[in-house]
């Protein structure tokens, strides 16, 4: 991995200021765990039967971005990224993926969250989450993604110690 370049949550910012750098910050971890490795390595899994590898975590990432932020906030009948369908899984299957592919998605998906979160008058916007039918907060959705960001860069650690020995942040 090259240099660490993340930029880490203000020491003593607001709520909706620290939430946006935990969450941004969370985001540069998973790009930084996938620098420097080939369509090939990042398609490398982590143990049979599962389909769990650094390109699949991406194409997730950019489903959960969607699910959270478009879905809620938009549009609730977006489709997914990768199924017409409601389907998670179909993230899973990196098999025809290229981290060009991957990361323009999930990149354009966060950069439309980042749009959402700015232009929404405070944390108490609420959106409907079409999975539940039930009415959230963006502050609800933006804890919601950070720990899903959070479990899976932890994932992503071991997942990227796997392909090449690279530990740490």
């Amino acid at each position: 991995m090259a240099e660490d370049k993340r930029v880490g949550p203000p020491q003593a910012g607001s709520e909706r200021e620290t939430l946006r750098a935990f969450l941004d910050y969370q985001r540069a971890t998973l790009a930084m765990k996938c620098e420097g490795l080939t369509d090939d390595q990042l398609r490398r899994r982590s143990m049979p039967p599962s389909t769990l590898s650094l390109l699949t975590l991406v194409r997730h990432l950019a489903e959960v971005e969607r699910a959270w932020f478009r879905r809620v906030f938009e549009d609730n009948d977006a489709p997914m990224v990768w199924s017409d369908e409601i389907d998670f899984q179909a993230a899973y299957d990196d098999s025809a993926s290229t981290r060009a592919e991957a990361f323009a998605a999930w990149e354009a998906e966060a950069e439309h969250s980042r749009r959402i979160e700015r232009a929404a008058p405070s944390l108490d916007l609420i959106g409907r989450q079409p999975r539940w039918d039930e009415e959230v907060s963006l502050r609800m959705v933006m804890v919601h993604v950070l720990l899903e960001y959070a479990r899976h860069n932890g994932h992503a650690d071991l997942l990227r110690e796997g392909v090449d020995g690279t530990v740490g942040a």
